[in-house]
């Protein structure tokens, strides 16, 4: 386990200086899965949801909650970011539906919390947008999967 970087020696949050890191290309992937009824989530896809297109403005919800990551998240650094991309898989059968973000950009830093808050707040917009059908929709997941670039080099859940 490595050591708590967002930390200085007396244990005072701090922001890490990534300045002498060189840039490079990286790319973050992440999960959200919001779990509802199976009559619900057969809303959703058939686009019967009372406020609307959930799909749609969760993925522009996504998008610009990436863009504003570093307003949301203190000790993270502002990145520019290539692109950000949310897609969604609609299960109704199992009332289920995942959202996957990607984000990208050329930095000196990881993109990992880009993607974790753009599947976070898609995930939080297809909850708000049903909300109206259902009580008990669920967040029941927001995991990164994969990460690529940097010194650190590639990860992959499950590897």
């Amino acid at each position: 386990m490595g050591e708590l970087t967002h930390l200085d020696e007396q244990g005072r949050a701090r922001m890490v200086d990534v300045g002498d890191k060189p840039v490079s290309d990286r790319r973050a992937v992440a999960r959200a899965t919001v779990r509802m009824t199976p009559a619900t989530a057969a809303a959703v896809r058939d686009g019967d949801a009372p406020k609307g297109d959930v799909i749609s403005t969760a993925r522009i919800a996504g998008i610009q909650a990436a863009k504003r990551t570093s307003e949301l998240i203190p000790l993270c650094h502002g990145l520019p970011l290539s692109s950000v991309d949310v897609e969604a898989e609609i299960d109704a059968e199992a009332g289920r539906v995942t959202l996957t973000a990607t984000a990208r950009t050329r930095a000196q830093t990881g993109v990992e919390m880009e993607a974790l808050t753009a599947a976070s707040i898609a995930a939080l917009t297809v909850y708000d947008m049903v909300k109206a059908l259902e009580k008990g929709v669920e967040i029941a997941e927001v995991v990164l999967l994969e990460k690529s670039g940097g010194r650190s080099g590639d990860w992959r859940r499950g590897e």
